[in-house]
């Protein structure tokens, strides 16, 4: 049981990772576009900080479950 979940969390990585890929070749191929005010990134830089640490959450409460 413990294999299978493993076996779907790193399938879940791989997945997230090609959608990283993607979204990195999008945007190099995309023209650039008019820069973001400070708050505008401010407000993003939260965003994706609290993104971050679900995903660390999640990851630490898988590698808990693995070496339980």
């Amino acid at each position: 049981m413990t294999g299978d979940r493993t076996e779907a969390a790193v399938q879940r990585i791989e997945a997230a990772l090609a959608r990283i890929a993607q979204a990195a070749d999008s945007a190099r191929a995309a023209p650039p576009a008019m820069p973001p005010s400070v708050s505008a990134l401010v407000e993003r830089h939260e965003s994706l900080r609290e993104t971050v640490a679900q995903a660390l959450g999640e990851l630490d409460v898988l590698l808990g479950e693995l070496e339980a």
